[in-house]
């Protein structure tokens, strides 16, 4: 595999995140939060196109019916981007002048795991009292709180067998492992699988391999770390920017993996140091990734 990731899309997004692809379209999807906007890249062509949201958007999950789901800080919308057409089909369960959807992926079973962050209109930062707020799972037309809770969710994904399930908490910087009842959405026994220092990087975005292994963004650590199952690092990716967001596996063979920055959280001296700080970066893998799961909504 090349260690070096391409720069194939300089975005310049505030906060690029959720890179997802979609096998049907082989395109890539991915949104800049604080645009707030949800792009659309075309590997082929060099294409990327953008529709405006309303307010920030924390996540989103293709659709089987061929519709998009989209976590906005003022609630879940399901959009036809073609037809231009919204329908808002769930409210947001926490107070929107304070918090936000933040990292959501799709189950096997199409529910949408959607989680929540600390993220105040009025600026202002978490701090060791700031209160952690549910994950979420959105199925049969209904929000449900998991039981588990972060002041920064991300870095949902499973194990290739179904059984566990992974979730960090940014702030926390701690990525756990619980136990996942496939058939009930249910998870337990949350166990560590990771944990960073309090002042370094903080785990974000992630995806799962076909080889079972978890490969993790470091926002403010510039690189994309490669763990085994057992939690023991396999390999780090370095990138020339310091804030990567999450990782997804797409193409044809699922083995390109592109990675979303940020720029938003630079300082005017680091910004200089890093004229591509936002962009879409691209890396060959070692090994597949898989498909994402679809929403049944």
């Amino acid at each position: 595999m090349s260690d070096t990731p391409e720069l194939v899309l300089d975005a310049r997004a505030r906060n690029g995140e959720n890179p997802l692809w979609s096998v049907a379209e082989q395109r890539l999807y991915w949104i800049d939060v604080e645009a707030p906007a949800i792009h659309r890249f075309d590997p082929a062509s060099g294409t990327d196109e953008c529709w405006r949201m309303p307010s920030e958007v924390g996540a989103i999950a293709l659709c089987r019916s061929g519709t998009l789901l989209a976590a906005l800080r003022t609630g879940l919308m399901r959009l036809d981007l073609a037809a231009g057409t919204s329908e808002l089909l769930a409210p947001p369960p926490y107070d929107p002048l304070t918090h936000r959807f933040n990292s959501g992926k799709c189950d096997s079973n199409g529910r949408f795991w959607i989680g929540t962050m600390f993220k105040p209109l009025d600026g202002r930062k978490p701090d060791a009292a700031t209160e952690p707020t549910p994950l979420y799972v959105f199925e049969a037309g209904q929000l449900r709180e998991t039981g588990v809770s972060a002041v920064i969710a991300n870095g949902l994904d499973w194990s290739l067998d179904d059984r566990r399930f992974y979730f960090a908490d940014s702030f926390a910087r701690r990525i756990d492992r619980y136990a996942f009842h496939a058939g009930s959405g249910q998870i337990s026994d949350p166990q560590c699988f990771a944990s960073f220092p309090s002042t370094g990087p903080q785990p974000d975005g992630a995806a799962m391999d076909s080889e079972g292994c978890y490969w993790s963004a470091q926002y403010d650590g510039g690189r994309v770390i490669r763990f085994r199952p057992d939690g023991s690092i396999k390999r780090e990716i370095h990138l020339p920017v310091s804030e990567p967001t999450m990782c997804a596996f797409a193409g044809p063979d699922l083995r390109d993996i592109y990675i979303t920055t940020a720029s938003s959280g630079l300082s005017p001296e680091r910004a200089a140091r890093e004229p591509h700080a936002g962009g879409l970066f691209r890396l060959r893998a070692p090994a597949p990734g898989l498909p994402a799961h679809l929403a049944d909504s």
